[in-house]
């Protein structure tokens, strides 16, 4: 059954950002997963290595626009919502005990160029628009009887609550610069770091630890009554959202919410090294500088983080009011309509209730990625993608967004204007999805998960990715030299 009831307290604390972040998702990632390791990825690929940018075939190529959205969740389930399909958006929460999680991240490509310095050097920078979010909680039963705080503490009796969530998302400028760095007869090394200046337009943090409950039975009645007993917690968002006004124009809102983010900053480094066939090419078969029989690539990407002040109605609170009751806090939480009406109930349930001030990072998703490239006949190949966080947890103080893919793996057969795509992935939290994208021309489409497309129940569960890349025609391209080419007989 659809979720319809309001929301209270407990359940609130340990769900309200899931809900968020999905119907984000809904509404709107670094990875393209079909072109990783692909020699035509050109700009896009310098979000996987930067090093990727000295092994292409054009000299030049430019991403006009391209936009990449991934979500995850065990939580909740979409119906009647697909890609093909927009009829009304239903959701329902997931029965029974479970630890629940939802992820995202999205990525959007303004304006990327490379440029080729030669066959040995490269460059590339541009702009981009990129968020990633998660939320976790502990275990925590549900099914769709629960209508009030009663129903869902007799059902949770004995639960320690805790859950966390982090969001940022941040504009950014880069340049990169990619180089070989050694080159004989057996194979090439190319080099690659890319600089990152940042702004952070959205950050958000909220911790649930150690919530509890006490349960009495009051004396001649069967009514169970629980009464808050421990618990501790934080929430917190980025202060440039205090500038947004009802009353201003979209303009004056935009110059007000951007003109109150903070600089961060972060750095990519990677190394790719190609193993060259050994074979002769003929003259008039074509340039066979850029080809190889494998392409072993590792990267350190994301290595830095942004800033944010804390709002004016962000809090810590603690030490609960025991008095307080199930039926007391259906009645304080369930005509909620900002963070302020949150604040004035939480204010009359906890003892400990103080604003923060100063500042917050997020660590951006900082990982180690190891591609493995192997070109076959007839212009397949298959390429392998593996993905390691670097974070850590969000419980304490530190604060961290991670990349929701861990392993894909991805046949393809590819020439310059055309292409096809298998990418079969492996998520962090034990998913296999199986998506395909095609290139025609400047235009790339790709899904992470077929069932997206042709089921209404699987949306919470995948991804999208569109691209537009122009690069130049077959009369452009770098002069072939001589030493690579037997002569003419």
């Amino acid at each position: 059954m659809a979720s319809h009831f309001n929301v209270s307290f407990m359940k609130l604390a340990v769900t309200v950002i899931l809900i968020t972040l999905i119907c984000s998702i809904s509404s709107q990632a670094q990875d393209y997963h079909a072109l990783e390791g692909s020699p035509y990825a050109g700009a896009i690929g310098v979000a996987n290595n930067p090093a990727s940018i000295v092994n292409a075939p054009y000299p030049w190529d430019i991403t006009l626009f391209s936009l990449e959205e991934t979500n995850t969740t065990n939580a909740l389930k979409f119906t009647d919502f697909g890609y093909l399909s927009r009829d009304t958006i239903r959701y329902i929460w997931v029965n029974g005990r479970l630890a629940r999680f939802a992820a995202f991240n999205f990525n959007v490509h303004l304006l990327n160029l490379r440029l080729a310095l030669g066959r040995n050097q490269a460059i590339c920078f541009g702009a981009n628009i990129r968020g990633y979010g998660s939320t976790r909680t502990g275990p925590v039963n549900y099914n769709d009887t629960v209508k009030n705080m009663n129903d869902f503490f007799n059902l949770n009796e004995g639960t320690v609550y805790n859950a966390n969530t982090v969001s940022s998302s941040w504009v950014e400028g880069f340049i990169s610069y990619g180089k070989t760095l050694l080159d004989n007869a057996y194979g090439r090394l190319n080099g690659g770091v890319t600089l990152k200046g940042m702004r952070g337009i959205s950050g958000v943090y909220a911790q649930l630890n150690g919530g509890s409950v006490n349960r009495t039975i009051t004396t001649g009645s069967v009514l169970t009554i629980y009464d808050l007993a421990a618990g501790s917690g934080r929430y917190a968002y980025s202060s440039n959202y205090d500038y947004w006004k009802n009353g201003h124009s979209i303009i004056r809102n935009l110059e007000d919410f951007l003109g109150h983010t903070k600089p961060g900053g972060a750095v990519d480094l990677g190394i790719e090294y190609l193993v060259k066939p050994q074979t002769v090419n003929v003259y008039d078969e074509g340039d066979p500088y850029y080809d190889y029989d494998w392409k072993i690539g590792v990267s350190l990407l994301d290595l830095g983080y942004n800033q944010y002040r804390y709002g004016s109605q962000s809090r810590v609170i603690g030490d609960p009011k025991t008095d307080v009751t199930d039926s007391a806090l259906n009645e304080k939480f369930g005509r909620i309509k900002s963070l302020a009406d949150f604040n004035d109930s939480m204010a009359t349930i906890v003892n400990s209730f103080n604003s923060i001030t100063g500042g917050f990072k997020v660590w951006n998703p900082a990982r180690l990625v190891i591609n493995v490239d192997r070109p076959l006949r007839d212009h397949f190949a298959v390429n392998a993608n593996l993905t390691l966080n670097l974070g850590g947890s969000n419980k304490g103080m530190r604060f961290f967004t991670k990349e929701i893919t861990l392993l894909s793996v991805t046949p393809r057969w590819e020439v310059r204007r055309l292409g096809a795509y298998l990418p079969v992935e492996l998520t962090t939290d034990g998913k296999v999805w199986v998506g395909g994208a095609f290139k025609v021309g400047p235009l790339l489409m790709g899904i992470d998960n077929w069932s997206d497309l042709f089921t209404k129940t699987k949306m919470a569960n995948g991804g999208i990715y569109l691209a537009l890349v122009i690069r130049p025609g077959k009369g452009f391209s770098f002069k072939e030299e001589r030493r690579y080419t037997c002569p003419k007989n």
